[in-house]
């Protein structure tokens, strides 16, 4: 079977770096017909190993997030979307899987190394926090997902992953399936800048278009976006590298001829920063608009979106009991059955 996990933690709403970094691509992978199942998580459990002082934020974030997949185009007809801390089995998984890692292993993971170091959190660090690539396995592991499309900073998340089923199945036999990464084909989109032109988009530094925002919004960003500092006069030759405007091009824009037309009069001068930016608006509108139509008609109705929550959430459930029973009769823990 081909069977898809990924998911997003739910601390704020989703924006542009999410959606060309997975949302676009889990998209197209559920309306391809070629996967037997689609798991979408929402990651409360894990948004509270940093939240855990203000849980408010995350419950507010779950409708959120959940609006944010279904005006994007997924569909709960085609995709099981579902809450991780209604999961009991996770948990269950992750601590049977903490056994089979080293703290070290752990502190030396990339992913969480870098965010340890963006949230400040030195020698405080919450254990929860430091363990989370190890919930994270349990996540992936507990559907029997071989598929898992995430952004590319995640990679070694999923690294981690493969290495516990590895361990897992070479001590207890072959019991867990091991998970491969999906990134998207589109290098530009697998890490999208910031407005401000920091290496990553993210709600944390505040430097994001959110797929939420109005049109008014959207403009206002764009229009304060980082170009090319030294380019002061239209007449002057441009830069196109390091020019969050022409990334997003890259990122958003279809008609890579037009594009590459714009990047050589840009770089040879007589182009202005202004006429690029109101074509990127124009691009990022087609991609918004239908999305914020989507998102209005789900807005309007709460409660069906919490009954999509709650019916995939049940489903889900029953796969990760499934997948639980399987490790503990290979651990030799299922003293009743």
């Amino acid at each position: 079977m081909k069977t898809i996990l990924t998911g997003d933690r739910p601390t704020g709403k989703l924006h542009l770096g999410h959606y060309v970094g997975s949302l676009r691509e889990r998209v197209k992978l559920q309306n391809s017909n070629e996967y037997d199942k689609i798991f979408i998580m929402i990651a409360d459990a894990q948004a509270l190993t940093d939240h855990a002082d203000n849980p408010s934020t995350v419950r507010e974030n779950i409708l959120n997030v959940a609006l944010d997949y279904l005006s994007v185009g997924l569909e709960p007809a085609k995709s099981t979307i579902f809450i991780q801390s209604q999961i009991p089995a996770l948990f269950e998984l992750t601590a049977y899987y903490l056994n089979l890692v080293t703290v070290s292993r752990l502190e030396r993971n990339p992913t969480v190394k870098n965010e340890i170091a963006q949230k400040n959190f030195e020698t405080s660090i919450p254990a929860g926090f430091l363990c989370y690539p190890v919930s994270q396995a349990a996540d992936i592991t507990a559907f029997d997902a071989n598929i898992v499309p995430v952004g590319e900073d995640q990679s070694p998340m999923l690294e981690q992953t493969r290495e516990i089923v590895r361990k897992l199945n070479e001590i207890y036999g072959e019991v867990l399936v091991e998970p491969n990464i999906f990134l998207s084909s589109n290098e530009t989109c697998r890490r999208l800048p910031g407005i401000d032109g920091k290496a990553k988009m993210s709600k944390t530094l505040g430097n994001c278009i959110y797929l939420s925002d109005d049109a008014k919004t959207v403009a206002a960003k764009v229009k304060e976006m980082y170009t090319d500092p030294l380019h002061i006069k239209v007449s002057d030759p441009g830069h196109i590298e390091g020019n969050v405007v022409f990334t997003y091009l890259d990122a958003f824009c279809e008609d890579k001829k037009t594009v590459a037309e714009m990047k050589e009069h840009y770089q040879r001068g007589g182009l202005g920063d202004v006429k690029v930016k109101k074509f990127l608006l124009e691009v990022l509108e087609e991609t918004l608009t239908p999305i914020r139509q989507r998102r209005a008609e789900y807005e309007n109705n709460p409660a069906e979106v919490m009954k999509i929550l709650k019916d995939g959430t049940a489903v889900a459930n029953e796969k990760a009991s499934e997948v639980l029973q399987r490790v503990k009769r290979a651990m030799k823990i299922n003293y009743f059955e």
